[in-house]
């Protein structure tokens, strides 16, 4: 088995690679300016780090908090808690990191069927709750006496109602079943020899994400890694080039992989330092490919979708 799960993760390190590239993070002992923090990954406890990271210097914040399950992340494992418990591990990060957010940042927190609803009490209370994403988990165990799950949410939440959305960055690209005509133009679709297209405004149901898998490329070990194409709709959505995105739970680092290749900066904290390598090795090979699956032409495609170049509108002259 173990030969078998070696063949199936792209990205791989070895102890030596590990020392290595963890020893490219940050360590906290004292307080950080921004430009100390600016595109940086911390290897540390997130909530003895709070108090070192300086006020309001985050645009988007993006948190993926461990679920309340049972769960090994390398050298450390998470216990399953009472829902009292979880709900005061929750408040116990939000209030940790509630200096950090600027008037206008927009919040995104992760969680799965069980905790969303803990989750949503504690963050109503912060924050204004706009939406809740759900998205498809194409791949996962079956149940033999209950539903399997292939779903999780993401609450969408603002400081105040100042925040950015830029709807037009994340539009997605659909295949158009029923073509509607005018005048025997297309209305509102384009055509290409692969079929007819629309690039349609996003949904707050996401049926186009991949998990990453063997043969994919930004695929690591880490036991809940989120998909960069998720990550890349929230950081295009809700900020813009040059802002902060920061993520407290930061895992194998695909919000700050993300951020770079869009051109945003980032600060991550991991407890891990075999995450944190992982995380410094994927910002390496985003220096040479900086392409996000399902993301390219400026919209965001269905899953198992051939990419259609748009057809440039012809000038008359």
């Amino acid at each position: 088995m173990a030969g078998q799960g070696m063949r199936n993760r792209t990205i791989q390190l070895s102890e030596i690679d590990i020392e290595s590239y963890s020893n490219r993070c940050l360590r906290g002992d004292s307080a950080f300016t921004i430009a100390d923090l600016q595109n940086k990954v911390i290897i540390g406890n997130s909530f003895e780090t709070f108090p070192l990271l300086p006020d309001n210097f985050v645009d988007l914040l993006i948190v993926d908090p461990p679920y309340n399950l049972y769960k090994s992340y390398g050298k450390t494992n998470f216990k399953k808690m009472s829902e009292a418990q979880y709900i005061e591990f929750t408040e116990k990060w939000i209030e940790g990191l509630l200096h950090t957010l600027k008037n206008s940042t927009s919040i995104y927190v992760c969680c799965d069927w069980n905790s969303s609803t803990l989750i949503a009490a504690v963050l109503k209370r912060y924050f204004t709750i706009q939406n809740r994403i759900t998205w498809q988990r194409e791949k996962g165990r079956g149940a033999l006496r209950n539903w399997k799950n292939s779903m999780e949410d993401i609450w969408f939440c603002t400081v105040s109602k100042d925040f950015t959305f830029n709807v037009d960055d994340v539009k997605m690209r659909r295949r158009v079943i029923a073509p509607y005509k005018v005048d025997g133009k297309p209305k509102d679709w384009f055509e290409s020899k692969q079929g007819n297209f629309r690039d349609t405004y996003p949904s707050n149901f996401w049926d186009d994400i991949s998990v990453p898998y063997w043969s994919m490329s930004e695929n690591t070990p880490h036991p809940t890694q989120k998909p960069e194409k998720l990550i890349a709709k929230l950081i295009l959505a809700n900020s813009n080039k040059g802002d902060f995105v920061f993520d407290p739970f930061l895992g194998s680092g695909t919000s700050a992989v993300v951020a770079k290749k869009l051109e945003r900066n980032f600060l991550g904290i991991e407890l891990e330092s075999e995450y944190c390598a992982y995380t410094q090795k994927r910002l390496e090979l985003a220096d040479e490919n900086k392409s996000i699956q399902g993301y390219t032409d400026g919209v965001f495609w269905e899953r198992n979708t051939a990419n259609i170049q748009k057809p440039k509108k012809v000038i008359q002259k």
